[in-house]
Protein backbone atom coordinates (compact mmCIF):
# COMPACT_ATOMS: atom_id res chain seq x y z
CA UNK A 1 0.00 0.00 0.00
CA UNK A 2 1.14 3.61 -0.97
CA UNK A 3 0.16 6.91 0.16
CA UNK A 4 0.32 8.12 -3.23
CA UNK A 5 -0.86 7.45 -6.52
CA UNK A 6 1.26 5.89 -9.26
CA UNK A 7 0.79 8.43 -11.17
CA UNK A 8 1.05 12.22 -9.82
CA UNK A 9 0.67 14.10 -7.10
CA UNK A 10 1.45 17.00 -8.64
CA UNK A 11 -1.27 19.81 -10.00
CA UNK A 12 -1.88 17.67 -12.72
CA UNK A 13 -5.60 16.29 -11.94
CA UNK A 14 -6.42 13.93 -14.75
CA UNK A 15 -7.79 13.97 -18.10
CA UNK A 16 -11.41 15.18 -16.75
CA UNK A 17 -9.79 18.42 -15.56
CA UNK A 18 -11.74 21.68 -15.59
CA UNK A 19 -15.00 19.62 -15.91
CA UNK A 20 -17.82 21.09 -13.49
CA UNK A 21 -20.08 18.29 -11.78
CA UNK A 22 -22.74 18.83 -9.20
CA UNK A 23 -23.81 15.76 -7.58
CA UNK A 24 -26.95 15.48 -5.17
CA UNK A 25 -25.87 13.79 -2.32
CA UNK A 26 -27.38 10.07 -2.48
CA UNK A 27 -25.92 6.80 -1.38
CA UNK A 28 -24.81 3.64 -3.34
CA UNK A 29 -23.74 4.39 -7.20
CA UNK A 30 -24.65 8.21 -7.55
CA UNK A 31 -21.25 9.01 -4.76
CA UNK A 32 -19.59 6.30 -6.04
CA UNK A 33 -19.51 7.86 -9.63
CA UNK A 34 -19.39 11.37 -8.47
CA UNK A 35 -15.88 9.76 -6.42
CA UNK A 36 -14.65 8.58 -10.20
CA UNK A 37 -15.31 11.81 -11.69
CA UNK A 38 -13.26 13.39 -9.11
CA UNK A 39 -10.67 10.80 -8.81
CA UNK A 40 -10.53 11.74 -12.85
CA UNK A 41 -9.93 15.31 -12.09
CA UNK A 42 -13.10 17.04 -12.07
CA UNK A 43 -14.66 19.77 -10.31
CA UNK A 44 -17.22 17.83 -8.53
CA UNK A 45 -19.67 20.14 -6.08
CA UNK A 46 -21.76 17.34 -3.47
CA UNK A 47 -24.49 18.88 -2.70
CA UNK A 48 -26.28 17.88 0.75
CA UNK A 49 -29.21 18.60 3.42
CA UNK A 50 -28.14 21.21 6.03
CA UNK A 51 -25.96 19.41 8.90
CA UNK A 52 -25.15 16.67 6.22
CA UNK A 53 -21.00 17.55 6.65
CA UNK A 54 -21.40 15.73 9.86
CA UNK A 55 -23.16 12.73 8.41
CA UNK A 56 -20.80 12.79 5.49
CA UNK A 57 -17.22 12.95 8.02
CA UNK A 58 -18.42 9.62 9.63
CA UNK A 59 -19.03 6.08 8.55
CA UNK A 60 -18.04 4.75 5.04
CA UNK A 61 -19.57 7.41 3.58
CA UNK A 62 -16.50 10.01 4.32
CA UNK A 63 -14.10 7.83 1.89
CA UNK A 64 -16.87 7.37 -0.75
CA UNK A 65 -16.89 10.99 -0.49
CA UNK A 66 -12.77 11.75 -1.38
CA UNK A 67 -11.79 14.33 -3.69
CA UNK A 68 -15.03 17.07 -3.78
CA UNK A 69 -16.23 19.72 -1.99
CA UNK A 70 -19.36 20.15 -0.09
CA UNK A 71 -22.12 22.28 -0.43
CA UNK A 72 -25.00 22.37 2.23
CA UNK A 73 -28.69 23.22 0.87
CA UNK A 74 -31.95 22.89 1.98
CA UNK A 75 -33.58 21.70 -1.45
CA UNK A 76 -37.14 22.35 0.06
CA UNK A 77 -36.01 26.44 0.37
CA UNK A 78 -36.53 28.36 -2.81
CA UNK A 79 -33.77 30.79 -2.05
CA UNK A 80 -31.55 27.87 -1.66
CA UNK A 81 -32.73 26.59 -5.18
CA UNK A 82 -31.68 29.41 -6.38
CA UNK A 83 -28.36 29.47 -5.19
CA UNK A 84 -28.08 25.68 -7.07
CA UNK A 85 -29.78 26.96 -10.17
CA UNK A 86 -26.75 29.92 -10.68
CA UNK A 87 -24.25 26.46 -9.60
CA UNK A 88 -26.06 24.89 -12.55
CA UNK A 89 -25.66 27.30 -15.13
CA UNK A 90 -22.02 27.18 -14.85
CA UNK A 91 -21.58 22.95 -14.76
CA UNK A 92 -21.14 20.71 -17.23
CA UNK A 93 -23.05 17.38 -15.28
CA UNK A 94 -26.17 17.14 -13.06
CA UNK A 95 -26.16 13.53 -11.43
CA UNK A 96 -29.09 12.65 -9.31
CA UNK A 97 -30.16 9.47 -7.51
CA UNK A 98 -34.26 10.11 -6.21
CA UNK A 99 -37.29 8.51 -7.21
CA UNK A 100 -38.78 9.87 -10.47
CA UNK A 101 -40.21 12.90 -10.12
CA UNK A 102 -38.57 14.40 -7.34
CA UNK A 103 -36.03 16.37 -8.77
CA UNK A 104 -39.26 18.02 -11.00
CA UNK A 105 -41.17 18.81 -7.96
CA UNK A 106 -38.11 20.31 -6.35
CA UNK A 107 -37.96 22.71 -9.37
CA UNK A 108 -34.44 20.86 -10.26
CA UNK A 109 -35.45 18.66 -13.08
CA UNK A 110 -34.04 18.04 -16.23
CA UNK A 111 -35.88 20.87 -18.42
CA UNK A 112 -36.06 23.12 -16.11
CA UNK A 113 -31.97 22.65 -15.85
CA UNK A 114 -31.91 22.64 -19.97
CA UNK A 115 -33.86 25.81 -19.66
CA UNK A 116 -30.89 27.28 -17.60
CA UNK A 117 -28.06 25.80 -19.33
CA UNK A 118 -28.71 23.97 -22.79
CA UNK A 119 -25.52 22.39 -22.57
CA UNK A 120 -25.89 20.03 -19.40
CA UNK A 121 -25.77 16.87 -18.97
CA UNK A 122 -28.03 15.50 -16.67
CA UNK A 123 -27.74 12.07 -15.19
CA UNK A 124 -30.19 10.11 -13.59
CA UNK A 125 -29.44 7.06 -11.74
CA UNK A 126 -32.50 4.45 -10.09
CA UNK A 127 -32.95 1.05 -9.81
CA UNK A 128 -35.65 0.21 -11.86
CA UNK A 129 -35.56 3.50 -14.30
CA UNK A 130 -37.38 6.35 -15.08
CA UNK A 131 -40.34 4.18 -17.12
CA UNK A 132 -42.24 1.40 -16.30
CA UNK A 133 -44.52 -0.19 -13.29
CA UNK A 134 -41.53 -0.65 -11.21
CA UNK A 135 -40.18 2.72 -11.50
CA UNK A 136 -41.73 3.86 -8.39
CA UNK A 137 -41.12 1.22 -6.12
CA UNK A 138 -37.95 0.99 -4.18
CA UNK A 139 -35.22 -1.63 -3.95
CA UNK A 140 -31.55 -2.78 -3.23
CA UNK A 141 -28.65 -4.00 -5.25
CA UNK A 142 -30.14 -8.06 -4.18
CA UNK A 143 -33.83 -6.74 -5.70
CA UNK A 144 -32.39 -5.40 -9.14
CA UNK A 145 -30.03 -8.11 -9.87
CA UNK A 146 -33.18 -10.64 -9.14
CA UNK A 147 -35.11 -9.17 -11.42
CA UNK A 148 -32.39 -9.50 -14.05
CA UNK A 149 -32.25 -13.37 -13.89
CA UNK A 150 -28.19 -13.05 -12.67
CA UNK A 151 -29.04 -13.54 -9.06
CA UNK A 152 -31.12 -16.93 -9.79
CA UNK A 153 -27.81 -17.98 -11.62
CA UNK A 154 -25.38 -17.33 -8.58
CA UNK A 155 -26.33 -20.77 -6.37
CA UNK A 156 -24.66 -24.48 -6.44
CA UNK A 157 -26.54 -26.92 -7.91
CA UNK A 158 -29.76 -27.84 -6.27
CA UNK A 159 -29.16 -25.05 -3.71
CA UNK A 160 -30.90 -21.60 -3.32
CA UNK A 161 -29.05 -18.27 -4.63
CA UNK A 162 -26.21 -17.12 -2.65
CA UNK A 163 -26.19 -13.51 -1.37
CA UNK A 164 -23.26 -11.65 -3.25
CA UNK A 165 -21.49 -8.36 -2.49
CA UNK A 166 -23.30 -5.48 -4.29
CA UNK A 167 -20.85 -4.98 -7.33
CA UNK A 168 -23.15 -6.25 -9.88
CA UNK A 169 -25.77 -3.98 -9.15
CA UNK A 170 -25.00 -0.73 -7.28
CA UNK A 171 -21.67 -0.73 -8.70
CA UNK A 172 -21.03 -2.72 -11.85
CA UNK A 173 -24.69 -2.19 -13.11
CA UNK A 174 -25.21 1.15 -11.31
CA UNK A 175 -22.00 3.77 -11.17
CA UNK A 176 -20.20 2.01 -14.23
CA UNK A 177 -22.96 2.65 -16.56
CA UNK A 178 -24.27 5.97 -15.18
CA UNK A 179 -19.81 7.36 -15.74
CA UNK A 180 -20.72 5.40 -19.24
CA UNK A 181 -23.70 7.45 -20.24
CA UNK A 182 -22.16 10.56 -18.73
CA UNK A 183 -19.13 10.21 -20.54
CA UNK A 184 -20.50 9.16 -24.00
CA UNK A 185 -23.09 12.45 -23.50
CA UNK A 186 -19.86 14.78 -23.24
CA UNK A 187 -17.90 13.39 -26.42
CA UNK A 188 -21.47 13.95 -28.44
CA UNK A 189 -21.98 17.15 -27.20
CA UNK A 190 -18.57 18.52 -28.22
CA UNK A 191 -20.36 17.82 -31.88
CA UNK A 192 -23.28 19.27 -31.43
CA UNK A 193 -23.49 21.61 -28.57
CA UNK A 194 -26.11 20.28 -26.67
CA UNK A 195 -26.77 18.71 -23.44
CA UNK A 196 -28.88 15.71 -22.63
CA UNK A 197 -30.85 12.97 -20.19
CA UNK A 198 -29.34 10.00 -19.06
CA UNK A 199 -31.79 7.59 -17.63
CA UNK A 200 -29.30 4.63 -16.21
CA UNK A 201 -31.02 2.07 -13.96
CA UNK A 202 -29.25 -0.54 -12.40
CA UNK A 203 -31.72 -2.98 -13.77
CA UNK A 204 -30.64 -2.31 -17.08
CA UNK A 205 -26.80 -2.04 -16.22
CA UNK A 206 -26.76 -5.24 -14.00
CA UNK A 207 -28.63 -6.66 -17.34
CA UNK A 208 -26.27 -5.86 -19.39
CA UNK A 209 -23.21 -7.25 -17.77
CA UNK A 210 -24.61 -10.50 -18.40
CA UNK A 211 -24.88 -10.21 -22.46
CA UNK A 212 -21.75 -13.46 -22.47
CA UNK A 213 -24.38 -15.09 -20.58
CA UNK A 214 -27.38 -14.49 -22.24
CA UNK A 215 -25.33 -15.22 -25.63
CA UNK A 216 -24.42 -18.52 -24.13
CA UNK A 217 -27.97 -19.82 -23.25
CA UNK A 218 -28.90 -18.18 -26.96
CA UNK A 219 -27.14 -21.00 -28.37
CA UNK A 220 -28.40 -23.81 -25.92
CA UNK A 221 -25.45 -24.06 -23.82
CA UNK A 222 -26.02 -22.78 -20.36
CA UNK A 223 -28.25 -25.46 -18.27
CA UNK A 224 -29.36 -25.04 -14.48
CA UNK A 225 -27.76 -23.07 -12.02
CA UNK A 226 -24.61 -24.60 -10.55
CA UNK A 227 -23.77 -26.83 -13.88
CA UNK A 228 -22.55 -24.19 -16.21
CA UNK A 229 -18.86 -22.80 -16.86
CA UNK A 230 -18.88 -19.42 -14.89
CA UNK A 231 -20.76 -20.77 -11.68
CA UNK A 232 -18.43 -23.73 -10.21
CA UNK A 233 -20.46 -26.54 -12.65
CA UNK A 234 -16.75 -26.69 -14.01
CA UNK A 235 -14.61 -28.46 -11.92
CA UNK A 236 -11.46 -26.44 -13.92
CA UNK A 237 -13.19 -23.47 -12.75
CA UNK A 238 -14.02 -23.11 -9.01
CA UNK A 239 -11.95 -23.12 -5.50
CA UNK A 240 -10.43 -25.03 -3.71
CA UNK A 241 -9.82 -25.84 0.03
CA UNK A 242 -6.08 -26.26 1.03
CA UNK A 243 -4.24 -27.62 4.19
CA UNK A 244 -4.57 -25.21 6.09
CA UNK A 245 -7.83 -23.93 5.54
CA UNK A 246 -7.59 -21.81 2.92
CA UNK A 247 -7.73 -21.36 -0.48
CA UNK A 248 -6.93 -21.43 -4.39
CA UNK A 249 -8.76 -20.55 -7.09
CA UNK A 250 -8.57 -22.70 -10.34
CA UNK A 251 -9.56 -21.05 -14.06
CA UNK A 252 -7.61 -23.61 -16.05
CA UNK A 253 -10.65 -23.62 -18.96
CA UNK A 254 -7.82 -23.68 -21.98
CA UNK A 255 -6.26 -26.99 -22.67
CA UNK A 256 -2.68 -25.27 -21.96
CA UNK A 257 -3.69 -24.11 -18.75
CA UNK A 258 -4.82 -27.12 -17.91
CA UNK A 259 -1.97 -28.95 -18.79
CA UNK A 260 0.27 -26.70 -16.78
CA UNK A 261 -2.61 -26.95 -13.42
CA UNK A 262 -2.16 -30.55 -13.84
CA UNK A 263 1.61 -30.38 -13.61
CA UNK A 264 1.79 -28.22 -10.66
CA UNK A 265 -0.52 -30.40 -8.58
CA UNK A 266 1.97 -33.36 -9.71
CA UNK A 267 -0.42 -35.57 -11.55
CA UNK A 268 -0.42 -38.52 -13.87
CA UNK A 269 -2.30 -36.25 -16.86
CA UNK A 270 -2.86 -39.54 -18.35
CA UNK A 271 -5.15 -41.28 -15.74
CA UNK A 272 -6.92 -37.93 -14.90
CA UNK A 273 -10.15 -36.77 -16.55
CA UNK A 274 -9.84 -33.63 -18.99
CA UNK A 275 -12.29 -30.88 -19.98
CA UNK A 276 -13.50 -32.74 -22.67
CA UNK A 277 -14.57 -35.76 -20.49
CA UNK A 278 -18.41 -33.64 -18.49
CA UNK A 279 -19.06 -37.51 -18.22
CA UNK A 280 -16.35 -38.03 -15.69
CA UNK A 281 -16.15 -34.27 -13.94
CA UNK A 282 -17.19 -35.77 -10.70
CA UNK A 283 -14.02 -37.93 -10.70
CA UNK A 284 -11.83 -34.81 -12.07
CA UNK A 285 -13.63 -32.57 -9.22
CA UNK A 286 -12.46 -35.27 -6.32
CA UNK A 287 -8.95 -35.75 -7.24
CA UNK A 288 -8.31 -32.05 -7.47
CA UNK A 289 -10.47 -31.89 -3.61
CA UNK A 290 -8.26 -34.01 -2.52
CA UNK A 291 -5.31 -33.31 -3.85
CA UNK A 292 -5.25 -29.19 -2.83
CA UNK A 293 -5.79 -30.48 0.82
CA UNK A 294 -2.31 -32.21 0.29
CA UNK A 295 -0.64 -28.77 0.60
CA UNK A 296 -0.77 -25.44 2.44
CA UNK A 297 -2.06 -22.32 0.52
CA UNK A 298 1.10 -20.62 0.55
CA UNK A 299 3.15 -23.96 -0.67
CA UNK A 300 0.10 -24.28 -4.07
CA UNK A 301 0.92 -20.33 -4.38
CA UNK A 302 4.70 -21.23 -4.79
CA UNK A 303 4.06 -23.79 -6.99
CA UNK A 304 1.86 -22.07 -9.44
CA UNK A 305 3.68 -18.71 -9.61
CA UNK A 306 5.84 -20.22 -12.38
CA UNK A 307 3.37 -21.99 -14.43
CA UNK A 308 1.15 -20.86 -16.57
CA UNK A 309 -2.02 -22.52 -15.11
CA UNK A 310 -4.39 -19.57 -14.18
CA UNK A 311 -4.35 -20.83 -10.40
CA UNK A 312 -3.94 -18.48 -7.61
CA UNK A 313 -4.14 -18.03 -3.94
CA UNK A 314 -7.79 -16.38 -2.59
CA UNK A 315 -6.76 -13.54 -0.82
CA UNK A 316 -8.66 -11.53 2.25
CA UNK A 317 -8.80 -7.71 2.18
CA UNK A 318 -6.02 -7.94 4.64
CA UNK A 319 -3.53 -10.03 2.52
CA UNK A 320 -4.58 -7.78 -0.60
CA UNK A 321 -2.49 -4.73 0.87
CA UNK A 322 0.38 -6.66 0.91
CA UNK A 323 -0.20 -8.69 -1.77
CA UNK A 324 3.46 -7.93 -4.50
CA UNK A 325 1.56 -7.23 -7.65
CA UNK A 326 -1.06 -4.60 -5.96
CA UNK A 327 1.64 -3.23 -4.01
CA UNK A 328 3.55 -2.70 -7.32
CA UNK A 329 1.04 -1.29 -8.79
CA UNK A 330 0.31 1.02 -5.77
CA UNK A 331 -3.72 -0.07 -6.40
CA UNK A 332 -4.24 0.53 -2.93
CA UNK A 333 -4.10 3.74 -1.28
CA UNK A 334 -4.16 5.29 1.91
CA UNK A 335 -6.62 8.57 2.10
CA UNK A 336 -7.60 10.15 5.05
CA UNK A 337 -5.53 7.38 6.81
CA UNK A 338 -7.62 4.68 5.13
CA UNK A 339 -6.44 2.04 2.61
CA UNK A 340 -8.87 1.60 -0.03
CA UNK A 341 -8.45 1.62 -3.93
CA UNK A 342 -6.08 3.82 -6.00
CA UNK A 343 -7.95 5.87 -8.72
CA UNK A 344 -8.54 3.53 -11.73
CA UNK A 345 -7.75 3.86 -15.11
CA UNK A 346 -4.40 5.28 -15.42
CA UNK A 347 -3.69 7.78 -18.07
CA UNK A 348 -0.53 8.12 -19.23
CA UNK A 349 -0.55 11.44 -20.50
CA UNK A 350 -2.88 13.17 -18.17
CA UNK A 351 -2.79 10.62 -14.95
CA UNK A 352 -5.22 11.10 -11.77
CA UNK A 353 -3.67 12.81 -8.67
CA UNK A 354 -3.90 11.53 -5.23
CA UNK A 355 -7.82 11.80 -4.29
CA UNK A 356 -8.24 14.59 -1.18
CA UNK A 357 -10.18 13.38 1.72
CA UNK A 358 -13.85 13.85 2.17
CA UNK A 359 -14.56 17.68 3.34
CA UNK A 360 -14.80 18.11 6.92
CA UNK A 361 -16.62 21.62 6.66
CA UNK A 362 -18.95 22.95 4.02
CA UNK A 363 -18.20 25.12 1.45
CA UNK A 364 -20.01 28.51 1.67
CA UNK A 365 -22.01 28.29 -1.81
CA UNK A 366 -21.24 31.48 -2.99
CA UNK A 367 -17.37 30.45 -3.26
CA UNK A 368 -18.42 28.13 -5.58
CA UNK A 369 -17.55 28.79 -9.02
CA UNK A 370 -17.59 32.67 -8.67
Amino acid sequence: MTTSNTATSSSTRGPLSGLRVIELAGIGPVPHAAMQLADMGADVIQIGRPGSTVEVGRGYKKHVARGRRLVEADLKNDADIDHVMRLVVKADVFIEGFRPGVTERLGLGPEECAARNPRLIYARMTGWGQTGPAAQRPGHDINYLAMTGHLRALARRGERPFVPLNLVGDFGGGSMFLLTGILAALVERSTSGRGQTIDAAMVDGAGMLGQMIWAIRGEGQWGEPGTNMFDGGYPHYDTYETADARYMAVGALEPEFFRQMITGLGLDAESVPGPTEPARWGELREILTVTFRTRTRDEWTKIFGDLDACVTPVLDYDEALVDEHLRARSGLIEVGGVPQPAPAPRFARTPSAMPDPAPVMPTPIDEVWP
